[in-house]
């Protein structure tokens, strides 16, 4: 049972109730669709008249839509009701340490625009381009349909203030970018760190058995290693946002590559995508174009092709991989873990490889997880559009 903290709750309101009632209307649509509206009366228990109230109000906010009439059971047909398919609703600012990814999206998560483009060094020319790019597409859609702008950024983030507090790729300090957006373009805007967005996502988004699942862990792999945790069906943040931060942790020395805080004994300079880069390097001097996503993109590609080198380098970034995770399931014990990033494309390759570091790692006795690939192509991206999906139909996580 949880803890109730007193010091952060009140009396429920009419107003409240009201809130509630509508929340649970659209999520109920949202998981049922399409519905009648006698159908949700009946499943949820409210009133008739509630549901056609909240169903009106939804419909009026650009939420839901009519599509049709069902089959009848007796009497006149009923008209179904689904989310809103057309419309950008929400906007997506993925921020990555080479590349920034800026996307629109329906209430149901569908991309209807993508625009990416490389990161400027300097925080305020980088915060210029997001800016200027989300007053295009505020000015280009009607503002009052668009939710908000969800940010997912490769550092400590305060989610409350909507702060960069460290982003060590950039070295960047204190970036109170939702303030900017805010400011800059009058929509609503939440900031989160990458993991935490895409175990969002994966909440969101993801497969029955992860989206279903009360305790899991996502590891992603891109330049870094980041873990987003859910404990209870929620986004566990800990203190300052600081939770997760499991990368550099140590696991062995004389890492292939530093890690982004400069040590070779974390686990993000064995695991990461520039990890494995390295080793294919040195296991076949073969050099490979420019920027970490690009290069490592070319070992999966090699590796799929069934070159030696490229198998290697990512059967051993797999094993150091697997280390961290079995560390991560001793500690927290969650049902499962799910891997994402581009090393997933690879899994028929690494799965042996991680599978075995983890059941060699935990001892007998102890439970053990289910060990997942993401199905989201881009976990952090779409994260970025759940931050925004999340607070529309009233989660906690938002």
């Amino acid at each position: 049972m949880r803890r109730i903290d007193l010091t952060k709750t009140q009396a429920a309101r009419s107003s409240t109730i009201r809130d509630i009632n509508r929340q649970f209307v659209l999520n109920y649509i949202r998981d049922r669709e399409p519905i009648s509206r006698a159908e949700i009366a009946r499943s949820t228990e409210l009133q008739r008249s509630t549901v056609s109230t909240i169903v009106e109000e939804l419909k009026e906010g650009g939420l839901i839509e009519e599509i049709g009439a069902g089959a009848s059971t007796g009497g006149r047909r009923p008209t179904l009701l689904r989310l809103r398919a057309a419309g950008a609703t929400a906007v997506g600012v993925d921020i990555t340490p080479s590349s920034t990814t800026i996307v629109t999206s329906d209430l149901v998560g569908r991309v209807l625009t993508c625009e990416r483009f490389l990161n400027s060094p300097r925080p305020e020319e980088l915060a210029a381009q997001v800016i200027e790019r989300l007053r295009e597409i505020a000015a280009r859609e009607h503002q009052g349909v668009i939710a908000g702008v969800g940010v997912s950024l490769p550092g400590l983030v305060d989610t409350g203030k909507g702060r960069a507090i460290y982003i060590p790729y950039f070295r960047w300090r204190d970036w109170p970018i939702a303030e900017e957006i805010e400011r800059a373009t009058g929509l609503k805007a939440r900031v989160d760190n990458d993991a935490n967005a895409a175990a969002l996502a994966e909440l969101w988004f993801g497969r029955a058995e992860v989206s279903e699942a009360r305790d899991f862990i996502i590891t992603l792999v891109a330049e870094g290693i980041g873990t987003g945790i859910v404990f209870d069906g929620q986004i566990y943040r800990g203190e300052r946002g600081a939770a997760g931060e499991f990368g550099h942790m140590i696991v062995a020395q004389n890492a292939p590559v530093a890690c982004s805080c400069g040590n070779r004994d974390c686990w993000e300079a064995f695991a990461s995508e520039r990890a494995a880069v390295a080793r294919y390097v040195n296991n076949s001097g073969v050099r490979l174009g420019e920027g970490g996503a690009v290069a490592f993109g070319e070992v999966v590609e090699r590796a799929l092709g069934g070159e030696q080198a490229a198998v290697d380098a990512l059967t051993e970034t797999a094993h150091y991989l697997g280390i961290g995770i079995s560390n991560l399931i001793v500690g927290l014990s969650p049902e499962a873990v799910v891997v994402g990033g581009q090393i997933t494309r690879a899994w028929p390759i690494i799965a042996p490889s991680l599978e075995e570091t983890i059941q060699r790692s935990i001892r007998r006795g102890l439970p053990s997880a289910r060990i997942v690939a993401s199905t989201l192509g881009e976990p952090t991206m779409m994260g970025a559009i759940s931050l925004v999906l999340a607070s529309k139909f009233g989660l906690a996580e938002a």
